[in-house]
């Protein structure tokens, strides 16, 4: 992995109404009614969201790119929001259960929101800084098993299977490895950064 970052682009990179923010708006207003399915156990509608607003996730991703419509506000506020939902879905999934025993128990909550919080601190101070902080190829691993693992997770609610259990214990104990090893990873780049800024001015 480079260090992934860059320095800011041009002028439109401080732009911050068009499509991907706007889709990224929708996600935030979709996001207390998706917890209010999960506590509610209103679990079919839960996992219709959950999907809905993942792959507006994807949508808006690829709209920035292809239109060349990233922006620093989108920057932070998609990932932001990516660690909103999935944190969330996480912490309200641990702490009920449906028919069968959750996948996703406690301290698997606590790893992923340790490592969103410490890795959303870092790359808003290197934004602030004037460094692009994307995600790279184990981050949007790390962000395709746990979107994978809590869909899973809600299907196992809808439709109580030990077998869909077992496969989806796999894919969240996959998606912390990944979320662990993601977060080394970022902290790694994000030093090579400051040591780079620190030999600059000596």
């Amino acid at each position: 992995m480079s260090d992934g970052f860059s320095p800011r682009e041009n002028e439109s990179s401080r732009r911050i109404v068009n499509v991907p923010n706007g889709i990224s708006l929708v996600r935030l207003l979709l996001s207390p009614v998706l917890f209010t399915a999960i506590a509610s156990q209103w679990h079919r509608t839960a996992c219709s969201l959950f999907v809905i607003i993942s792959l507006s996730d994807v949508l808006d991703g690829w709209w920035a790119r292809k239109f060349n419509q990233v922006t620093a506000v989108g920057r932070v506020l998609d990932p932001l929001l990516d660690k909103v939902v999935v944190c969330g879905a996480m912490i309200l999934l641990a702490s009920s259960r449906g028919e069968i025993a959750s996948a996703i128990v406690s301290w698997m909550a606590v790893v992923v929101v340790v490592r969103e919080l410490v890795v959303t601190a870092i790359r808003s101070e290197l934004e602030r800084l004037g460094h692009d902080f994307s995600a790279g190829v184990s981050g949007k691993l790390k962000m395709v098993l746990q979107c994978a693992g809590i869909t899973m997770e809600l299907c196992t609610r809808i439709w109580p299977s030990q077998s869909l259990h077992d496969a989806t214990v796999w894919v969240i104990l996959a998606a912390v490895v990944a979320t662990i090893y993601s977060g080394v990873e970022y902290f790694i780049a994000a030093w090579r950064v400051v040591q780079k800024q620190g030999e600059k001015r000596s």
